[in-house]
């Protein structure tokens, strides 16, 4: 039986060692390259193209805060949830291209993730710009 060469004081990932200001860039760098990643995805840039204008219109269209903060935030949730998304496809893709149920099961709730979080963006702004304008 092989033996386990990992001390429990020994570090698996060198991130993990890094701290302070290193630790943070590193960390930086990272979600840089994630969402070049991201970029590379149909439907991720959509919503980033799409995200380009309403967020700066959300500033212009809520009258408070929160109101702005509701719609820009709604915004910013479908382009999380469709990341986190891309996430759960790529793990299940790169385990192989054999059809499973539990592989369907996973991609399809993503993909529900991603559905609700659209239909919660456009309830938002229906309802904002149904309260500024009607």
């Amino acid at each position: 039986m092989p033996q386990n060469t990992t001390s429990p004081t020994q570090e698996v990932n060198p991130q993990k060692a890094r701290k302070g200001l290193n630790r943070i860039l590193h960390a930086g760098g990272y979600s840089i390259q994630g969402l070049r990643a991201g970029w590379g995805e149909t439907a991720f840039r959509q919503e980033a193209i799409l995200a380009m204008p309403l967020v700066p219109l959300a500033f212009w269209l809520g009258q408070s805060w929160v109101e702005t903060a509701l719609l820009a935030g709604s915004v910013l949730l479908v382009m999380i949830v469709e990341l986190l998304n891309t996430c759960v496809e790529s793990a299940i893709d790169r385990i192989g291209p054999e059809w499973h149920d539990l592989s369907k099961r996973a991609k399809d709730m993503g993909s529900a993730a991603v559905l609700l979080s659209l239909l919660l963006c456009a309830g938002v702004w229906l309802g904002a710009l149904w309260h500024r304008f009607a």
